[in-house]
Protein backbone atom coordinates (compact mmCIF):
# COMPACT_ATOMS: atom_id res chain seq x y z
CA UNK A 1 0.00 0.00 0.00
CA UNK A 2 1.17 3.53 -0.74
CA UNK A 3 1.60 6.22 1.85
CA UNK A 4 -1.17 8.73 2.39
CA UNK A 5 -0.21 12.07 3.90
CA UNK A 6 -3.09 14.30 5.04
CA UNK A 7 -2.55 17.99 5.69
CA UNK A 8 -3.97 18.58 9.16
CA UNK A 9 -4.35 21.46 11.59
CA UNK A 10 -4.50 20.76 15.33
CA UNK A 11 -5.72 23.69 17.47
CA UNK A 12 -5.90 23.96 21.25
CA UNK A 13 -9.57 24.74 22.02
CA UNK A 14 -8.59 26.72 25.14
CA UNK A 15 -6.26 28.97 23.14
CA UNK A 16 -7.15 29.29 19.45
CA UNK A 17 -3.83 31.01 18.76
CA UNK A 18 -1.98 27.76 19.57
CA UNK A 19 -2.01 25.41 16.61
CA UNK A 20 0.14 23.07 14.54
CA UNK A 21 -0.17 22.49 10.81
CA UNK A 22 1.56 19.44 9.39
CA UNK A 23 1.35 16.55 7.00
CA UNK A 24 0.28 13.45 8.91
CA UNK A 25 0.72 9.84 7.90
CA UNK A 26 -2.66 8.10 7.69
CA UNK A 27 -2.29 4.95 9.80
CA UNK A 28 -5.43 2.83 10.05
CA UNK A 29 -3.58 0.57 12.49
CA UNK A 30 -3.46 3.43 14.99
CA UNK A 31 -6.53 4.78 16.75
CA UNK A 32 -5.54 8.26 17.87
CA UNK A 33 -3.78 11.34 16.59
CA UNK A 34 -0.13 10.92 17.63
CA UNK A 35 2.47 13.70 17.88
CA UNK A 36 5.99 13.86 19.37
CA UNK A 37 6.13 15.22 22.92
CA UNK A 38 8.58 17.89 21.75
CA UNK A 39 5.66 19.57 19.93
CA UNK A 40 3.46 19.80 23.04
CA UNK A 41 4.57 23.32 24.05
CA UNK A 42 3.46 24.60 20.63
CA UNK A 43 -0.14 23.82 21.65
CA UNK A 44 0.04 25.40 25.12
CA UNK A 45 -1.87 24.26 28.21
CA UNK A 46 -4.75 21.79 28.14
CA UNK A 47 -7.90 21.36 30.20
CA UNK A 48 -7.17 17.65 30.59
CA UNK A 49 -3.90 15.75 30.47
CA UNK A 50 -3.25 12.20 31.61
CA UNK A 51 -0.67 9.46 31.10
CA UNK A 52 -1.60 6.62 28.76
CA UNK A 53 0.03 3.42 27.59
CA UNK A 54 0.15 2.52 23.91
CA UNK A 55 0.84 -0.85 22.33
CA UNK A 56 2.93 -0.88 19.18
CA UNK A 57 2.57 -3.36 16.32
CA UNK A 58 5.47 -5.38 17.78
CA UNK A 59 3.55 -5.68 21.11
CA UNK A 60 5.91 -3.25 22.88
CA UNK A 61 4.11 -1.00 25.38
CA UNK A 62 5.22 2.63 25.50
CA UNK A 63 4.12 5.65 27.53
CA UNK A 64 2.45 8.77 26.22
CA UNK A 65 0.24 11.62 27.35
CA UNK A 66 -3.33 12.22 26.15
CA UNK A 67 -4.27 15.93 26.12
CA UNK A 68 -7.61 17.58 25.35
CA UNK A 69 -9.53 19.34 24.01
CA UNK A 70 -8.15 19.97 20.54
CA UNK A 71 -9.84 20.68 17.26
CA UNK A 72 -8.56 18.50 14.42
CA UNK A 73 -9.11 19.73 10.87
CA UNK A 74 -8.06 17.42 8.04
CA UNK A 75 -8.01 19.45 4.80
CA UNK A 76 -11.25 18.82 2.91
CA UNK A 77 -13.14 17.28 5.85
CA UNK A 78 -15.25 18.52 8.73
CA UNK A 79 -13.40 19.62 11.88
CA UNK A 80 -13.78 17.48 14.97
CA UNK A 81 -12.91 17.78 18.65
CA UNK A 82 -10.88 15.04 20.30
CA UNK A 83 -7.57 14.54 22.06
CA UNK A 84 -3.97 14.36 20.94
CA UNK A 85 -1.52 11.77 22.26
CA UNK A 86 2.07 12.89 22.72
CA UNK A 87 4.71 10.18 22.73
CA UNK A 88 7.52 10.39 25.25
CA UNK A 89 10.67 11.77 23.64
CA UNK A 90 12.80 8.72 24.43
CA UNK A 91 10.55 6.47 22.31
CA UNK A 92 11.35 8.17 19.01
CA UNK A 93 14.04 10.49 17.71
CA UNK A 94 12.26 13.69 16.60
CA UNK A 95 13.93 13.63 13.18
CA UNK A 96 12.55 10.11 12.61
CA UNK A 97 9.10 10.79 14.04
CA UNK A 98 6.15 10.88 11.71
CA UNK A 99 2.88 12.31 13.11
CA UNK A 100 0.12 9.70 12.81
CA UNK A 101 -3.55 10.14 11.98
CA UNK A 102 -5.46 7.11 13.29
CA UNK A 103 -8.74 5.50 12.32
CA UNK A 104 -10.83 6.98 15.18
CA UNK A 105 -10.06 10.50 13.98
CA UNK A 106 -10.70 9.52 10.35
CA UNK A 107 -14.10 8.02 11.20
CA UNK A 108 -15.16 11.08 13.21
CA UNK A 109 -14.14 13.39 10.35
CA UNK A 110 -16.07 11.17 7.91
CA UNK A 111 -12.94 10.31 5.95
CA UNK A 112 -12.19 6.91 4.44
CA UNK A 113 -9.08 5.51 2.79
CA UNK A 114 -9.31 4.96 -0.97
CA UNK A 115 -6.86 2.06 -1.34
CA UNK A 116 -6.68 2.28 -5.14
CA UNK A 117 -6.32 6.06 -5.34
CA UNK A 118 -4.07 6.33 -2.25
CA UNK A 119 -6.08 9.21 -0.86
CA UNK A 120 -8.76 10.11 1.65
CA UNK A 121 -12.34 10.33 0.42
CA UNK A 122 -15.48 11.61 2.15
CA UNK A 123 -18.09 9.18 3.45
CA UNK A 124 -21.73 10.14 3.74
CA UNK A 125 -22.45 8.57 7.13
CA UNK A 126 -20.66 8.11 10.43
CA UNK A 127 -20.32 4.35 10.96
CA UNK A 128 -22.51 3.14 13.85
CA UNK A 129 -22.00 -0.60 13.34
Amino acid sequence: MGRIIAQTTITNRLDGDKSIQCGMLVDTGAGALILPRSWKDRLGNFLRSEPVQLMLANQEVIRGEACAPVEIKIDGFRPIWNEVVFLDSETEAEDDFEPLLGYVILEQAQAAVDMLGHRLVPVQYIDMK
